[in-house]
């Protein structure tokens, strides 16, 4: 039997003709510069054309959540009502800062969970109700560990990642 395939983006720094650009969208510069931008945009998209109007996403290395918090804030704009996001980090102070941020955002279609966690181990625990999206940084030391790539697969339908491979490929779940 032929396992079932998942998406794998990886994603390119839109070019400064892009209607993407930062300066064109309120909100973080960073988030907006970040290589990912324009793929969580055209995937948010996707799912809002097709009905949806709950989402979850989970970032897998959050840092301080720059990013998903961003994310969470475009995808109420594009008319979401039900927005889910869980961040997962290793750093206890990067999850504080994370949490911090979080508490300074009143919206309540936005839920925002965060923990200090093994990536792997917090990935598995998504196996069961697997997200929408899995953002990820991806080529950094120790991504190379095994069971990352399953664990990653298994998490969410679509997984995001900025790191650059030589072909795009679709991960087996």
């Amino acid at each position: 039997m032929t396992p079932k395939l998942k998406p794998f983006v990886t994603a390119e720094r839109p070019s400064s003709t892009s209607p993407l650009r930062a300066s064109m969208i309120p909100g973080s510069r960073a988030a907006h510069n970040d290589t990912r931008w324009a793929d969580i945009c055209t995937a948010l998209t996707a799912l809002r054309d097709r009905g949806r109007h709950a989402i979850r996403i989970v970032d897998a290395d959050c840092a301080c959540a720059t990013l998903l918090i961003e994310v969470m804030r475009h995808a109420k704009a594009l008319g979401f009502t039900a927005i889910e996001g869980r961040g997962i980090d290793g750093s206890p102070a990067m999850i504080g800062r994370a949490r911090a941020a979080a508490g300074r955002l009143r919206e309540p279609a936005i839920g925002l969970t965060f923990e200090v966690a093994d990536m792997i181990e917090a990935l598995a625990s998504e196996a069961d109700f697997p997200a929408d999206i899995v953002l990820w940084h991806g080529g950094r030391p120790g991504d190379d560990r095994p069971g990352l790539r399953a664990s990653l697969a298994k998490a969410g339908d679509l997984v995001i990642g900025d790191h650059d491979l030589s072909s795009r490929q679709a991960w087996a779940a």
